[in-house]
């Protein structure tokens, strides 16, 4: 298949991309490392032994950047429909987090053992209809919000990528009531034009 003119420029600047050069350097599988790191060094997300729950985890940079930060006795589980390859102490399910048995897996996984932090990642596919993409992401944080509400510790963190759009603010003024900061994150490795955003439900309450 003939190369767009789109993808063309898309490749010339991933290739020139800083960040991307900087995770070949570093080791991360990709530039979205950085978006964790530099969210983390402000934020302070990251403690030793902690049991940390990274979903939509493929390739493998946030689980790679939580595994170095939590030290030897902690634990990640890690969660994408994709396949990733393994990383040295990060427990990975391969399934779709929408489905009850991979929900149930991840539950096991964790043998009654509340979670620090959750990290998440996902995202739909692209169908190029933003009503419908949109929607789309704004479930999948959701969802990560929910697992949280059940599993995430008093005063545990949780991390969601999400999208400028329809409904996104409603679903920060939904995670409000059940933590004591919910914060709007660009981070500066998160390209300009691109409309992601971060939402960091920070401490949560007793509720």
């Amino acid at each position: 298949m003939k190369r767009t003119r789109t993808s063309k420029s898309w490749m010339a600047e991933h290739v020139s991309d800083s960040f991307v050069r900087q995770a070949q350097k570093d080791g991360y599988r990709s530039r979205a490392a950085y978006k964790l790191i530099e969210i983390d060094e402000k934020y302070n997300l990251f403690k030793e032994n902690m049991t940390v729950l990274d979903l939509g985890s493929a390739p493998g940079s946030w689980s790679q950047v939580a595994a170095k930060r939590i030290g030897f006795k902690g634990n990640v589980i890690a969660l994408d429909l994709l396949e990733m390859q393994p990383i040295k102490k990060v427990e990975f399910i391969q399934g779709d987090f929408r489905d009850n048995k991979i929900l149930i897996e991840v539950e096991n996984k964790l043998k009654n053992s509340v979670v620090d932090l959750v990290i998440s990642d996902m995202a739909p596919n692209i169908t190029g209809v933003k009503v419908v993409d949109q929607s789309a992401a704004i479930y999948l944080n959701e969802l990560a919000l929910d697992f949280s509400c059940n599993w995430l510790k008093l005063n545990g963190h949780l991390l969601v990528k999400s999208f400028i759009g329809a409904d996104f603010d409603s679903f920060v003024n939904s995670m409000k009531p059940f933590f004591k900061k919910v914060i709007r994150i660009k981070p500066s490795s998160s390209r300009s034009r691109s409309s992601e955003i971060f939402v960091l439900g920070y401490g949560k309450l007793n509720t």
